[in-house]
């Protein structure tokens, strides 16, 4: 299911060109993330740990256009 994307004030995000660009950017990221989980389990790791680490990366993700 294709998330419906939200502004910080809560009204929905509902021009088709910038939903398209996010859906892209999702699918790239899924893409690249399915291969570094699998180049990761080939290499033995515990899949429970491979897991935290990328939930800790996505969590460490810093907001620049954040106001202070």
């Amino acid at each position: 299911m294709e998330p419906i994307w939200k502004r910080p004030d809560g009204s929905i995000v509902a021009c088709t060109e910038k939903i398209k660009v996010l859906r892209e950017n999702l699918e790239e990221l899924r893409q690249m993330a399915q291969d570094a989980f699998e180049d990761a389990l080939l290499m033995e790791c515990e899949e429970g740990q491979i897991r935290a680490v990328f939930q800790e990366v996505i969590a460490g993700l810093h907001n620049p256009y954040q106001q202070s």
